[in-house]
């Protein structure tokens, strides 16, 4: 009978680029990746059935599963979805909270509430997924109603790059919003791909859970 393969990783297509950097800098070789599309974040609801398909999927392949997704949106229907599969995720509710880390999210959430954030795959796609995702490439109008009530704009930056933080303070301009540059790197990312490669050359007697719980707070 042949072996399953160790780790399979259940992602958000958001996240696919700094997967890739992150297993080429730190040669994970005991994980694949298998990443759901980036557009599900428009359609929350759909979110934890996708999830759950990939999960029995890999069953039959993998011996372990992690997801790579927050709570996105789900309502804690994603949580619940991987209790009952017994499946663990990272910690936190998005990737904003997960990049940023635990901490310095809460920080920047009480200092103001109304900011709007982006990641470098947001910079990316800002003019798709948020002026033509929304329809204020045709509808103008709807940018006030979109976006009155905020009053900054957070650029959570991966990398260092000079041409998306041009395109991040350009964003936060069409937005009328403040600007503000937080250099996260790969943040609670980089360490949960860390510690589920750490688990897997451990013995499994010696091997615990590193990664959040499903169910349990975060």
């Amino acid at each position: 009978m042949r072996a399953k393969t160790p780790v399979l990783l259940i992602a958000c297509g958001a996240l696919a680029r700094e997967i890739t950097a992150l297993f080429r800098a730190n040669r994970l070789e005991q994980m694949t990746v298998e990443c759901l599309p980036a557009k599900l974040h428009n359609t929350p609801a759909l979110i934890t059935e996708a999830v759950r398909a990939k999960i029995r999927k890999g069953r039959a392949r993998f011996a372990r599963i992690f997801v790579l997704y927050g709570d996105c949106g789900t309502g804690g229907a994603l949580d619940a979805m991987l209790a009952e599969e017994g499946v663990e995720r990272i910690q936190g509710a998005h990737c904003y909270e997960f990049f940023a880390g635990t901490p310095l999210f809460a920080e920047l959430s009480e200092e103001e509430p109304c900011s709007f954030y982006l990641t470098d795959f947001l910079v990316r796609h800002f003019e798709r997924l948020v002026i033509q995702g929304l329809g204020i490439d045709r509808h103008p109008e709807l940018l006030p109603l979109y976006f009155g009530n905020y009053k900054r704009l957070v650029y959570l930056a991966q990398t260092r790059s000079p041409e998306l933080l041009e395109a991040a303070r350009a964003a936060a301009a069409r937005l009328g919003l403040a600007f503000e540059l937080r250099s996260t790197g790969y943040g609670e990312l980089e360490r949960a791909l860390m510690s589920v490669d750490e688990r897997e050359r451990m013995p499994d007697a010696l091997a615990l859970p590193l990664l959040r719980s499903a169910g349990m707070g975060g």
